[in-house]
């Protein structure tokens, strides 16, 4: 099965030739004028990849990206920003908005098609495997919650006392965030994220961000 890929530009020029090239490449593209548009396009099928300009009508591509971000369902979506604002400090922008990858306008195909192939990787090495896992177990467990089911606030094995700042990267475990997303919602670095997630697991006795998730709801460890 070809790689799904939603390409939004509002330049007619654009979307036919990168859709052409790409298709040429054996992806499948789904094309949008503009983000009102793709984000229609979202709520019916979900892309392995999202190609987005910024400078559109109405809503632009950091609104588009920032939209896309804050819902559950896309927080893990990779996204290339293909715009023709190029300058450093225009790339340093779309990073820190969330995107996964930027390329300049005019852009050389073939990178154009290696970024992409590399974010269809990354997503399966990371979003597909350990986080759809997450996500999946969540959704079992809250299911059963809701349903009255065996799971409930059980009394932990010991008397757990978090740090602030621990508390709050557990909630955001919990949602299914992973640690990238993490360090950004917090506005702190990856390397002081994965510390208090290692402390989590010392407190909880886990192992894994699965197994860290379960015991939270298990034991009404969230806020």
């Amino acid at each position: 099965m070809s790689t799904q890929v939603l390409l939004v530009d509002d330049e007619p020029g654009v979307r036919e030739s990168v859709q052409a090239y790409l298709e040429e490449s054996g992806f499948s593209v789904e094309v949008a004028s503009n983000a009102i548009d793709g984000w229609e396009k979202l709520q019916k099928q979900v892309p392995e990849v999202v190609i987005t300009d910024i400078m559109m009508p109405e809503v632009d591509g950091y609104q588009f990206l920032q939209q896309m971000r804050e819902d559950h369902r896309f927080k893990g979506l990779p996204v290339l920003f293909l715009t023709a604002k190029g300058m450093t400090g225009d790339r340093i922008q779309g990073y820190d908005a969330g995107c996964d990858a930027y390329l300049p306008k005019p852009f050389d195909p073939d990178e154009l098609e290696s970024i992409v192939k590399n974010l269809v990787l990354r997503r399966a090495q990371m979003g597909g495997t350990e986080l759809d896992d997450i996500k999946t177990q969540l959704n079992q467990i809250q299911g059963l919650i809701q349903n009255g089911g065996t799971l409930g606030h059980k009394t932990p094995p010991m008397k757990l006392d978090f740090t602030p700042r621990e508390q709050s990267v557990l909630n955001l475990v919990v949602e299914g965030l992973m640690n990238k997303e993490i360090a950004r919602r917090l506005e702190t670095s990856l390397r002081n994220v994965e510390k208090y997630v290692s402390r989590l697991f010392a407190k909880t006795e886990t192992n894994s961000r699965t197994e860290l998730v379960r015991f939270a709801l298990e034991h009404g460890l969230t806020t």
